[in-house]
């Protein structure tokens, strides 16, 4: 039998009444600790024993609906549902608990404590955190589908159109590769080529996808976060209006913003690019095999599409306008992509498309791309079945009214935020690849997110460090690096200041196969002004993510080279090379390899 109204509104009327409200049964033993605990905290509070009520079993009904937690004890303080035992004495151990209580209720009456706007990796984790924390949250995340009509669902470009799909497919490339090399080591495989079926590729990693979006979806309603599938915009500093697929408008209204928009991927101005390119928003669902391929761009996006496009088997070029990876320390970036070259990718270097043209129709059809050479002002022209562009990204923050409540947001579509990554509204937050000057990286967004929740609501300090943030980029051979480039580096502290420690590498996985024993490279960059501190390190080799990570922790404590000299390394590994350094790039000495 459903519960009255009566019993509804003694759970609804208890839980707005009292700061601290226990639902509890004397008989529990959990709800005694719980109790116990609030008394020696000397917190005033009201207990309500279910067991002693003759509609005991309506109102566990009732808080099941209201909190989506029919067991007891069942804490809410200041009408905000905290959980049972393990979650209050989880709140007293981290010192939340006594902070969520003292914390001074707001004097407007809001819809929401918090409205985050963006439903990827940053938005989800300061949400979550957030809603932990006590507070009513809700999550807004809207895609707007690309010209080729690809959408996706709750999770963010990392989790849909970047990270994730990117490094599975890479991987699946990675896999061609290592059939090759085990005939080396004896596997009898069919004369028949391998060859991948794009299709089958496709479907296993959108299959994942789905998963991961509908575990989000599960997340945010365990974690009792309102998730609102609609676009949402700024109507004033505590309003936004959303609008669904259907058009549906809806008025929300909350104390706190986080604006977690994330980018989407640049277009050039130039005819024929939207209708006739696809950008990595549609490369990873794209339902047939793109067949003979034009990457545009030198960005990490540009290469690890390319490079994991040519590992499966495809003609691949790559038009260049400058440098490659661009932010990126060049020596590094220019050998991964002369592994790339030496693989079969084609590069097209100073050169920038001036209009593509449509030839034939199809899955894949026939594009005509005219290019023109940055040097000599030449056009050259090449047919190809697909274009990607992969030329940047710019930040959604422009439509989405932060000019109706005069947040600052420069010219490329960041918005400039203080060490708390505060904009300069008071009430706005800003986290991820749209705060300006920030690491466009998922972990740091999310990172990031958890931070300024326990900030804004757990009584923490603590700041997202920025500095000496690890990447990888998932080319054909990975590059991964933690701190300063060499060349700002030079820049910060002088050349002269540096000491730059290197060596070419062999793995011992590629002896075998009898794969080139000085492609794979390592160097160290120290000051010398500070007891040759690491300052930067850089590896391009096998699995560059799994040996950079525990690095960047000793970066992180502020390791030395002495200290990584007295380390001793795992053998027979890539990683080692890091704890035997003793070439300088100034000695000018060989760092040739020819054997572990």
């Amino acid at each position: 039998m459903p519960p009255t109204e009566n019993v509804r509104s003694l759970v609804e009327q208890n839980i707005k009444d009292n700061p601290v409200m226990v639902f509890s049964k004397t008989t529990c033993g959990f709800c005694s600790k719980v109790k116990s605990l609030f008394d020696e905290l000397k917190v005033t509070y009201k207990a309500l024993e279910i067991n002693q009520l003759e509609n005991s079993a309506e109102v566990q009904s009732v808080l099941l609906e209201v909190s989506g937690q029919q067991t007891v004890p069942n804490v809410y303080i200041k009408g905000r549902h905290l959980g049972g035992c393990d979650a209050t004495f989880k709140a007293h151990s981290e010192g939340l608990l006594l902070k969520m209580i003292e914390a001074p209720s707001s004097t407007h009456e809001y819809e929401y404590d918090l409205i985050v706007i963006g439903g990827g990796s940053g938005g989800l984790a300061a949400s979550k955190r957030a809603s932990e924390l006590g507070k009513k949250v809700a999550v807004c995340d809207f895609v707007q589908p690309t010209p080729k009509g690809v959408s996706w669902g709750l999770g963010g470009t990392c989790v849909n159109v970047g990270c994730i799909p990117k490094k599975l497919m890479h991987q699946a490339s990675m896999l061609g590769k290592s059939i090759e090399d085990a005939k080396s080591f004896g596997w009898q495989l069919t004369s028949e080529p391998v060859k991948n079926k794009w299709e089958g590729m496709v479907e296993a990693v959108q299959n994942y996808i789905g998963s991961l979006n509908w575990g989000y979806r599960v997340q945010l309603r365990e974690k009792k976060v309102n998730y609102v599938n609609a676009y949402a915009k700024f109507e004033d500093q505590h309003t936004i209006t959303t609008v669904n697929r259907r058009g549906k408008e809806t008025k929300m209204t909350a104390d706190k913003f986080i604006v977690a928009v994330g980018e989407r991927p640049r277009y050039p101005d130039i005819p024929g690019a939207k209708e006739h390119c696809i950008t990595s928003d549609d490369l990873f669902s794209l339902p047939y095999c793109p067949g003979k391929t034009l990457v545009i761009g030198a960005s990490y996006v540009a290469l690890e599409c390319a490079g994991f496009l040519k590992g499966i088997g495809l003609d691949v070029t790559v038009m260049v306008r400058s440098i490659f990876l661009r932010g990126f320390d060049q020596q590094m970036a220019d050998k991964a992509a002369g592994y790339m070259e030496k693989e079969g990718v084609q590069f097209l270097r100073r050169c920038v498309p001036v209009k593509i043209e449509q030839v034939e129709a199809g899955e894949p059809g026939l594009l005509r791309v005219t290019g023109k050479m940055t040097e000599n002002g030449e056009e050259v022209t090449g047919d190809y079945n697909t274009v990607i562009l992969a030329i940047g990204r710019d930040s959604v923050t422009k439509t989405i009214g932060l000019d109706k409540i005069n947040v600052q947001v420069s010219k490329n579509g960041k918005v400039p935020v203080n060490d708390y990554d505060q904009t300069n509204v008071e009430n706005i937050f800003c986290i991820g690849d749209n705060g300006e000057g920030k690491p466009e990286l998922t972990p740091v967004a999310i990172h990031a997110g958890r931070l300024l929740s326990e900030r804004l609501y757990g009584g923490s300090t603590l700041k997202c460090d920025y500095e000496g943030v690890p990447t990888t980029v998932f080319t054909p051979l990975e590059y991964s690096c933690c701190g300063l480039s060499e060349e700002a580096a030079i820049a910060k502290y002088g050349e002269d200041n540096l000491e730059v420690y290197h060596t070419n590498v062999w793995p011992l996985e590629w002896s075998v196969p009898g794969h080139d024993n000085n492609t794979c490279y390592v160097k160290a960059i120290t000051n010398k002004l500070d007891s040759e501190r690491v300052i930067g390190l850089h590896y391009l080799g096998p699995n560059a993510g799994e040996v950079m990570q525990g690095f960047a922790a000793a970066m992180k404590c502020g390791i030395t080279k002495a200290q990584l000299d007295q380390t001793i390394g795992i053998h027979p590994t890539t990683a080692e090379l890091f704890t035997t350094l003793n070439v300088t790039k100034r000695s000018g000495a060989a760092i040739d390899q020819s054997g572990c």
